[in-house]
């Protein structure tokens, strides 16, 4: 067989959530809002915020831990590090390298990637060729972040939508009884980087004395494009890695989709004939985490045994770029 025949397996999952959770009604009381008004329109019930001094490499670090564990990896096995985030510990170097160290991972290469809530299977995609090529062993893909350090808690449009967490996967070639990833799909449409982007703290609009209370630096967001753009894209995506795996609707036996609005996720159901009992929801609890909210969703739907050994199951995201990407694989 040759390394790119060689099928690639997810080996162990993991995921982190701060130990803080900010409620819809506890919202309330710092910007003008209500639980009725956040539930009604995102199915948000509660959020993760990161503790003072808790960074997206320490949030990273305890998920990727939890991941090791469940592959039987150690993390000098590792050959490769990827931390897909938006919101890094610092623009350099990469969070990767942090939790590179934190592990004790010497033998990794460790980077980042910036795909938004794309990112994660962007880096699943990233890991696998890595691995078919021989270039490494075992990856470890992490979708990280904190985003409350880029969100203004005044504009209610926003703030009640993120939250922190973290969620990882370990990667290493499909033996007998791991499962395999059967097909990937990823792609980006630039022309809609004005659609969900934070404007500053780049080289764009660097911070300075001038413009540091205006907000640059958080997320802002124009909902109902972004909506539109995002079932369209998640359904296409999702369809697209169904085919490419030679799988119909009714083989799949669980859709994981990004984490983001409930009205979206319903929408994508819909539109993929898949019934909505198939479709792995936990927006409600931890708010949309970006990177790392597939990832978060995929542990979570492992640990309470969601999916077995050989069933068939599909991620799709969507995120910032605008990206999107989507995977089905055998377990």
């Amino acid at each position: 067989m040759n390394l790119a025949d060689q099928p690639v397996a997810i080996l162990g999952t993991g995921s982190y959530l701060p130990a803080k959770a900010l409620s819809n009604d506890e919202l309330s009381t710092i910007v003008d809002t209500s639980d009725e008004w956040i539930t009604s329109r995102t199915g948000i019930k509660n959020r993760h915020i990161a503790a003072e001094g808790e960074h997206t490499s320490h949030l990273a670090t305890h998920a990727a831990k939890k991941a090791l564990e469940q592959a039987g990896i150690t993390a000098d096995q590792l050959g490769l590090i990827i931390v897909a985030t938006i919101t890094p510990d610092t623009l350099t170097p990469a969070t990767a390298c942090y939790v590179q160290n934190n592990l004790g991972a010497p033998q990794a290469v460790a980077f980042d990637i910036s795909a938004a809530c794309s990112g994660f299977l962007y880096s699943m995609k990233i890991a696998e060729n890595m691995i078919q090529t021989g270039a490494v062993d075992y990856a470890l893909i992490i979708g990280a972040e904190k985003l409350s350090s880029f969100i203004n808690w005044k504009d209610r449009t926003t703030c009640v939508l993120f939250g922190d967490g973290a969620g990882a996967a370990v990667l290493g070639a499909s033996i007998e009884g791991t499962g395999r990833i059967l097909a990937t799909d990823i792609g980006t449409d630039g022309k809609q980087t004005h659609l969900l982007n934070i404007p500053g703290g780049g080289s764009a609009h660097p911070t300075t004395e001038e413009n540091v209370n205006q907000h640059l630096a958080s997320l802002s967001m124009q909902g109902k494009e972004v909506f539109k753009h995002a079932v369209t894209r998640m359904k296409n995506s999702a369809n697209t890695v169904i085919a490419r795996a030679g799988l119909e609707p009714s083989d799949i036996k669980l859709v994981i989709p990004h984490q983001a609005n409930l009205r979206i996720i319903d929408a994508i159901a819909d539109r993929l004939t898949i019934d909505n009992k198939k479709v792995f929801v936990n927006l409600d609890r931890y708010g949309n985490t970006s990177a790392a909210a597939v990832a978060i969703a995929l542990d979570e739907a492992h640990r309470q045994e969601k999916f077995e050994r050989g069933d068939k199951i599909v991620l799709v995201v969507f995120g910032a770029g605008m990206t999107w990407a989507s995977a089905a694989i055998e377990w």
